[in-house]
C-alpha cells in the first residue's frame, strides 16, 4: 500500500502539469469563441478574409522547384544536426569530420542552386 501512495506522489507534478495544459486549451478555445466575429468561408482563411484568387489547384511557376529544394536541404540539415549534437561527445572526431562531410555535400548543393538563380529573386 505505501508503495502505490509513492507512485502516485512521483506523477502528481505530471497530472498538475496536464490539467494546467487541458484547461489552458479549454480557456483560448473558448476565448476565441467568444471573440470570433462572422464565419467566413472555408477558403477565406487562408487569404486574410479575401476571396482566393485562384483555385487550390493550380499550377505553381517553375521557379518555386529549386527554392523548395533549397529549403529541403537546409531541412535535412537541422533534422540530421540535432541527433548529431547528442552524440558526438559520445562517438568523437569521426563524428566531426561526417559532419563535415554532409555540411559539404549540402553547401555544394547551395553553390549549384545559386549558380543556376534559385536564389535570385528577380
Amino acid at each position: 500500500m505505501g508503495a502505490e501512495v509513492g507512485h502516485v506522489d512521483t506523477w502528481r507534478p505530471v497530472l498538475v502539469l496536464f490539467g494546467v495544459l487541458v484547461g489552458g486549451l479549454v480557456a483560448v478555445h473558448g476565448l476565441a469563441a467568444r471573440l470570433a466575429g462572422r464565419t467566413a468561408p472555408p477558403a477565406a482563411a487562408f487569404s486574410g478574409g479575401l476571396p482566393p484568387p485562384e483555385h487550390a489547384f493550380c499550377r505553381f511557376h517553375v521557379r518555386w522547384y529549386p527554392v523548395t529544394m533549397v529549403f529541403l536541404a537546409f531541412d535535412m540539415e537541422m533534422l540530421f544536426m540535432y541527433p548529431w549534437a547528442t552524440v558526438v561527445p559520445d562517438v568523437g572526431a569521426t563524428a566531426v569530420v561526417e559532419m563535415f562531410v554532409f555540411l559539404g555535400v549540402l553547401f555544394a548543393g547551395v553553390v549549384y542552386a545559386w549558380r543556376e538563380g534559385a536564389l535570385r529573386w528577380t
